[in-house]
């Protein structure tokens, strides 16, 4: 995930502002810290801190948006089959796994022998090991290895954001949803730990109104445990309305690093390719291949549907006592994470430009410090 809702560069300042009008003072009272959320009081929570002179690097990655939803298709291609796997917007490392497990199920149908992923990320990478694990030979041909990945640069939160338009979806792709997410959900538990980087962490969502629950949230309301809304006697944030649900975190350099590395020593091969046209796809001598190309399905197979979504972020120096993470209804959020504390969000549809904004920067480091300097013990 690279952000949490919708909001543009030039309004992230007036929000952050809006966020810390509230200031809470009160007595602390701590619980023990497992990771889970208890009942009782708030425990007080370490305030990220944020200033222009603690950011080490900034980056910038475009989404792959379908405002219908991800696609999951076969179809064929001369004497091949291909089946497409792309399109997750802001979702891509959340639905990883579930997504294509529905592709290598539709692979596997009626098929034999080896078979090529396109692409490198998430998609890519899942792809390859669930086809690995059914007995199929793999190679993966990317113009780009993590870390290079777009996949590399998201936020890493398991919450599928952004990932379609509710006005433009189906039943049908609503189904396809919650099957992809819930595979996930479940796949990603047996990897918790130091190995692949992943964990759960406390979240907590803040707003300045009521907080309701958009679509995703009905349909994955199974899989967000332990949510609750804060009273504001506990709130340590200088916001009027609080959530807390439990999640867990992946960071995408230390999995895709080891995922990477269990295709490797599953005897699959990666090499370095560039498909330019259709024409180069059908060379291959694979007769099925899975497409996980992002963005690059626009021009590979005509998916004119697909938009790029620009978005940045701010990486602070890593702080150790900040265990939990938040979002705000207006498009911020922070995760803490052992290579730096990601600051977001900008969700700019449309813009292709990679390069960081410094005014954007600057809007993304004053939003988060409004939110720090209000938080209190509650």
């Amino acid at each position: 995930m690279l952000a949490s809702g919708s909001i543009n560069r030039r309004s992230l300042l007036a929000s952050g502002i809006a966020l810390g009008s509230t200031v809470f003072v009160n007595g602390c009272t701590t619980v023990a810290d497992t990771g889970i959320a208890l009942p009782g009081p708030q425990k007080c929570l370490s305030p990220v801190n944020v200033s222009q002179d603690r950011v080490i690097r900034q980056l910038v990655g475009l989404r792959p948006y379908r405002p219908t939803g991800f696609v999951v298709r076969r179809e064929a291609l001369g004497d091949k089959q291909i089946v497409h796997n792309y399109g997750h917007g802001g979702g891509g490392i959340t639905l990883a796994w579930g997504s294509s497990r529905l592709a290598v199920d539709l692979a596997l149908q009626d098929t034999q022998g080896p078979v090529a992923v396109l692409g490198a990320g998430i998609m890519g990478l899942t792809t390859a090991r669930l086809l690995q694990e059914a007995g199929r030979s793999v190679t993966i041909y990317t113009s780009q290895l993590p870390p290079n990945t777009t996949s590399n640069i998201a936020g890493g939160q398991w919450y599928p954001s952004s990932v379609f338009r509710r006005s433009l979806v189906t039943s049908g792709f609503q189904q396809q949803f919650i099957a992809a997410a819930n595979y996930s959900y479940k796949r990603y538990q047996i990897f918790v730990g130091e190995q692949y980087g992943v964990r759960w962490l406390q979240n907590y969502e803040l707003s300045s109104s009521p907080i309701g629950g958009g679509l995703t949230d009905q349909l994955i309301a199974s899989m967000v445990p332990a949510k609750r809304e804060i009273p504001p006697d506990q709130n340590p944030f200088g916001t009027k309305h609080l959530r807390r649900w439990n999640g867990m975190y992946i960071e995408p350099s230390r999995f895709l690093r080891q995922l990477e590395r269990d295709i490797l020593i599953s005897g699959g091969k990666i090499g370095v390719r560039h498909f330019a046209d259709q024409s180069q796809i059908q060379e291959l001598p694979q007769k099925l291949i899975c497409n996980c190309t992002g963005l690059g399905s626009a021009k590979l197979f005509g998916d004119d549907e697909l938009v790029p979504v620009r978005g940045q972020l701010e990486v602070l120096l890593p702080q150790p006592e900040i265990d939990y993470a938040y979002t705000t209804r207006n498009g911020l959020y922070m995760f803490p994470r052992s290579d730096g504390i990601v600051l977001g969000g900008t969700y700019d549809q449309g813009e292709t430009d990679l390069t960081p904004d410094p005014e954007t920067a600057r809007n993304i480091i004053n939003g988060h410090s409004s939110i720090s300097k209000a938080m209190r013990c509650a």
